[in-house]
């Protein structure tokens, strides 16, 4: 569990952009870029205020990886309460720079185990919200025999994400639209045309 040991350490300008600076170097330069005097850099504070505010390298991390997981349980959550949450759910999975820091803490959960226990029980609490919501959209719109069970489409949905965009790191694209469409297909089958904005 992260130290966040600093006093006021959770609604500190410092403990933010000591976060914001990290994640902006996982994004441009990868996860082995971090370091404390990189992130000190970045965020224009003394190098001793990241082991003040997190202590170890891990718990920066994990920090870092649970404010975007929570972020973005809050998006998810909020578009599976919109009026075609399938739809609205598929465009927050499909954002790219979400998916790619994701990716970054995939990578770096391969070598260090506090990592990879965060990441597994952050997926739980996702997948748990995404079926749940899915078996009662399902249900409740009576879906086709060709359509996929809820654990199917949401897998779907976020592996596609993640794969496409892995593939478009090394410059590979072919196929994806194919796939985005299928993928969209299904959810036309599902909840029609998508509705445009407000």
């Amino acid at each position: 569990m992260a130290s966040e040991s600093g006093p006021g350490a959770e609604n500190s300008e410092t403990r933010t952009a000591i976060l914001d600076a990290t994640q902006q170097i996982m994004l441009e330069e990868g996860y082995a870029a971090v370091s404390s005097r990189r992130v000190a850099e970045r965020a224009g504070v003394n190098s001793a205020l990241v082991y003040y505010y997190f202590g170890a390298m891990d718990d920066l991390f994990i920090a870092t990886f649970r404010r975007g997981a929570d972020r973005t349980f809050r998006r998810q959550a909020e578009a599976l309460s919109s009026e075609q949450p399938l739809w609205a759910l598929w465009e927050t999975i499909h954002d790219i720079p979400h998916t790619a820091l994701t990716m970054e803490f995939v990578a770096l959960a391969n070598h260090r185990k506090a990592i990879r226990s965060e990441i597994t029980q952050s997926s739980q609490r996702f997948r748990k919200m995404h079926l749940e919501a899915a078996s009662t959209i399902l249900e409740g719109r009576h879906a086709r025999p060709d359509v996929p069970s809820p654990e199917a489409l949401i897998l779907l949905m976020s592996s596609v994400s993640r794969f496409l965009l892995m593939e478009e790191a090394f410059g590979l694209s072919t196929g994806h639209a194919e796939m985005i469409a299928h993928v969209e297909r299904l959810l036309r089958e599902i909840e029609g045309e998508r509705h445009a904005g407000p």
